[in-house]
């Protein structure tokens, strides 16, 4: 495969080298995908192993790592590999996954009648999810983020079946900072009609994981096109809601026995909602008209 634009020198980075991924969307084929897929759910596996064994572990042929690191402007895999290598130096924390895999968030549950057992394995699962989004706090584009939203003449927010939830705490807690805010529910089908109120000077914050609901993608796409702003809250960069946003804010939470939780994205959510008011509580200082941060209840 041929490498994808703007890749004529490899990155030197673990930050350049998400971008890179990033921003080559759908220049990567379906299996490149997946191979930069694994990589980025399973950054220190990239980066101890060879080639063969990471094609092992990931079900993924090793010509497709190969082939990866060749689009991304290396010479090979071992030279991609070196970009791995070095957060790894920096004694950087595994990846969710990783984390997940080895912290003991996978807890066998010998009967799923025994509540209790339920429980903890829940618990340990959002606790492993919390640990790694707390250990990857300065790594988040939080300011950018909340700079955005701030700067925005409304905000429109979109979360559909797992994620409505988030959408909805985020659509109350905006309102309460004081910040204009409408959510896109799809009430009735007419959720490509509710969203053609998003203009240039909005912002959409688009929240969506796997498996990504097709009407958030339809209305990321529209709003794309209106020259309106996105904040997408998901995954991974290379998530399709991610694909050309301002600012990607990447969250993963526990999923086990098929169902995810919401316990990472609601206190990202919450801090997004926070760090509004904060922004806003400055803004009062300085003559800005904003609501006392002890009224706020969010």
């Amino acid at each position: 495969m041929p490498a994808v634009a703007g890749s004529d020198a490899a990155p030197r980075s673990w930050a350049e080298w998400q971008a890179r991924v990033a921003a080559a969307g759908d220049a990567l084929t379906p299996r490149l995908r997946d191979a930069a897929r694994y990589a980025i759910d399973h950054p220190n596996d990239v980066a101890l192993n060879p080639v063969a064994q990471v094609s092992v572990q990931s079900g993924i042929a090793a010509s497709a790592f190969i082939r990866l690191a060749q689009a991304l402007g290396y010479p090979g895999y071992g030279a991609m590999q070196r970009v791995f290598v070095e957060p790894l130096q920096r004694a950087a924390p595994p990846s969710h996954r990783e984390r997940f895999r080895h912290q003991g968030g996978e807890e066998a549950i010998a009967d799923t009648r025994d509540t209790p057992a339920l429980l903890r394995a829940f618990s340990q699962a959002n606790r492993v999810s919390l640990e790694h989004l707390r250990e990857q706090a300065d790594t988040l584009p939080l300011a950018a983020a909340i700079r955005l939203l701030s700067g925005a003449r409304t905000v429109y927010v979109l979360g559909l079946r797992r994620s409505y939830a988030v959408a909805a705490y985020l659509a109350y807690a905006l309102a309460r900072v004081g910040r204009p805010c409408v959510q896109i529910t799809g009430v009735g089908g007419a959720i490509l009609e509710q969203a053609r109120a998003v203009q240039r000077g909005d912002v959409l914050l688009a929240i969506s994981f796997p498996p990504y609901a097709a009407d958030t993608l339809a209305v990321c796409e529209q709003v794309q096109a209106a020259g309106a702003r996105r904040l997408a809250i998901t995954d991974s960069v290379l998530s399709p809601v991610a694909r050309e946003a301002s600012v990607v804010l990447q969250v993963n939470d526990a999923e086990l026995l098929g169902f995810r939780s919401l316990t990472s994205a609601m206190c990202l959510a919450q801090t997004l909602a926070m760090g509004l008011a904060f922004e806003h509580g400055r803004g009062r200082a300085k003559g800005r008209a904003a609501a006392p941060l002890e009224e706020i209840d969010c």
